[in-house]
């Protein structure tokens, strides 16, 4: 059977883990979370949305670093990330990350549930420790 892409095509096939999410900087309760989301199906997926379980956290939205190219950078909201079949999506502060807003104060090294919501893949629940940016 032939995809739509063309490819001879297996379903997607996602797994995630490696979670972080940084602690927020002074009174901030605005952060960003990263995942490594790897899809070994033989067909693209896309990442909709972020959701989380935890009452400690308040609203989720994928973003997508952008270059400015005169050395301000910005970031935008995006709707959906691609997975490509057969590859990883390694989320970072400079491409993919999921912006979130913490509810109650988090400590290093305390571990955050989040499930990571696919269009054709069922969620995926995944772990995020807390780490202070830059360790």
């Amino acid at each position: 059977m032939w995809t739509a892409s063309g490819a001879a095509g297996s379903p997607p096939r996602i797994a995630a883990g490696n979670g972080r999410v940084f602690l927020p900087y002074g009174n901030s309760r605005d952060t960003a979370a990263f995942f490594e989301v790897t899809n070994i199906g033989g067909g693209e997926d896309r990442l909709t949305k972020v959701t989380s379980p935890s009452d400690s956290v308040g609203r989720t939205m994928l973003s997508r670093h952008e270059s400015s190219g005169r050395g301000a950078d910005t970031m935008r909201m995006t709707e959906s990330v691609r997975v490509p079949a057969g590859a990883t999506l390694a989320m970072s502060p400079f491409d993919v990350s999921v912006m979130t807003r913490m509810n109650s104060r988090w400590r290093a090294g305390e571990v955050v549930p989040f499930v990571l919501h696919f269009r054709h893949s069922a969620p995926v629940e995944v772990l995020a420790v807390v780490v202070r940016p830059g360790s």
